[in-house]
């Protein structure tokens, strides 16, 4: 049911991606209506940042976890 971390890690950000560009496209104020943090644009733009910042420190967290154990 739930699908894997490799499929979610390619899927979110491509989900994002798709709100983003639904966003710009459809949304006729986007530039000044992504400030708003009850507007779809806010989170759509939000989302593609957060993604790669928490992988990469969930990544960094291991590596360090994976260091201090074996040395």
């Amino acid at each position: 049911l739930l699908p894997s971390l490799p499929t979610l890690t390619v899927l979110v950000p491509l989900l994002s991606l798709a709100g983003l560009f639904y966003s710009a496209s459809v949304d006729e104020t986007f530039p000044q209506g992504c400030t708003s943090t009850s507007s779809l644009c806010f989170y759509s733009l939000l989302l593609p940042v957060t993604v790669p910042v928490y992988v990469f420190f969930h990544l960094w967290t291991w590596m360090g976890i994976k260091l201090f154990r074996h040395n």
